[in-house]
């Protein structure tokens, strides 16, 4: 596998990107946690790739709101991602003899379904043994079963809240798929919550449940999950990935278990677009001691950058110049994200204040639309009943959360448990 020493990767980074050009030009040190940690608005705004080059492959970022992020590999790069993702895969619950169903999504230079279909195919026959079948989310339910039963597949990967939908369907109509029998599932792409679970048994009890693995397009590979690891647990994969747990207000490292932090990443087979203490997006607590090998986490939602709803990363600040753009009539525009959890779906709020605005139905109509405006893939999901409505709150700045110990607004409010 394709991958480079740290400093390697700092010192190509600050020779031939101008992002990190500018941003380690008054650094002489390569210790990591002296470094600046990535902000994302400007990560983003900047040419960060190190070369133009003809070999690679580019991905869009799941599906943010404002102008596309792109994601830059070298072919040699995406083998070593796909590679590493799919040890991480055959380190869980997928076992030799498993048919084993892809339905995560394709398109519009969206990576899950390729990603998967390459990482599985990936890992050695002579470590597991196996047969894959490329389905992809977007075929209609109705021929998903009728695959599932026909191949006699045992094991599906996919996004929870598209697989439950699916299940529900089955569940509803089963005397029709009278051989189907599904043993595993493995879900990516957004958190399995409580009630998912729960439901998920309820069709199929003896069912065994398993992440597999976390990672992101823009990112890179942050864990994966073993047969140790319960709901929400991964394992940090040592050989490709750097993670760090990061305190939320004086962002010094924090070593100890059990304190919840951000996660940073720093990948360590990237040179094309590098990746170095980049915010994940997500909150998380070590649960092992410090030194233990492939040290575990375990997630604790999403941090400030970014609201996963359902399969959508929707960041904090392209929103808040979607919307300010939106209200331009207003000023003093505040607002936060409010994420909620029920009946099997996410909902997102966005909780808005301003000194003069108006016309209460008008405002939130001019968000709704400005938000289906710049991400397509919203409405597609919405359709597909995977998501409740997008919900906008005009209110006083008085009911915006702010911290207690700090004062500051709160960003994004998880509530979902």
């Amino acid at each position: 596998m394709q991958k480079w020493p740290l400093k390697e990767i700092i010192e190509h980074a600050k020779k031939h990107s101008p992002f990190y050009r500018e941003l380690y030009k008054d650094l002489e040190t390569d210790k990591l946690s002296d470094l600046p940690i990535i902000d994302q608005a400007i990560f983003w705004n900047s040419e960060v790739v190190t070369d133009i080059s003809p070999d690679g492959i580019v991905f869009k970022s799941g599906g943010s709101t404002g102008a596309p992020k792109y994601s830059y590999f070298t072919h040699l790069e995406w083998m070593a991602y796909t590679e590493s993702f799919g040890w991480g895969m055959s380190e869980g619950i997928i076992d030799h003899g498993d048919r084993v169903g892809n339905l995560f999504y394709v398109g519009d230079l969206y990576a899950s379904f390729l990603f998967i279909k390459d990482s599985l195919q990936s890992i050695p026959t002579s470590k597991k043994k196996f047969i894959q079948y490329p389905i992809a989310g977007q075929t209609d339910h109705i021929q998903i079963l009728k695959i599932i039963e026909e191949f006699e597949i045992n094991t599906i990967v996919g996004v929870p809240s598209a697989i439950l939908t699916l299940l529900e369907k089955y569940s509803s109509n089963k005397s029709q798929y009278p051989k189907l029998k599904l043993e595993k599932i493995l879900f990516g792409g957004e958190a399995l919550y409580d009630d998912q679970h729960k439901a998920l048994l309820e069709i199929f009890p003896d069912i065994k449940i398993s992440s597999i693995g976390c990672a992101s397009v823009d990112g890179g590979l942050i864990g994966y999950s073993s047969r140790d690891c319960k709901n929400n647990e991964h394992r940090v994969s040592e050989d490709v990935s750097i993670i760090e747990i990061v305190d939320p207000d004086t962002m010094e490292v924090i070593t100890e278990k059990n304190k919840v932090g951000k996660v940073l990443l720093t990948n360590l087979t990237r040179k094309l677009m590098p990746i170095i203490r980049y915010p994940a997006g997500d909150l998380a607590v070590w649960i092992e001691d410090e030194g233990a090998t492939n040290r575990k986490f375990k997630l604790q939602g999403r941090s400030e950058e970014a609201a996963r709803l359902g399969t959508l990363s929707v960041y904090f600040e392209d929103t808040r110049d979607m919307i300010i753009k939106a209200l331009s009539d207003s000023k003093g525009i505040q607002f936060q994200m409010i994420l909620k959890h029920f009946d099997h779906k996410d909902e997102l709020t966005f909780k808005i204040s301003g000194a003069d605005i108006a016309n209460l139905e008008k405002t939130k109509q001019k968000i709704v639309d400005a938000f289906v405006n710049e991400k397509e893939s919203y409405m597609d999901i919405l359709k597909k009943n995977l998501i409740h409505p997008l919900k906008i709150e005009v209110v006083a700045q008085s009911k915006l959360e702010a911290n207690t110990r700090t004062g500051k607004l709160k960003r994004i409010i998880d509530l979902r448990t």
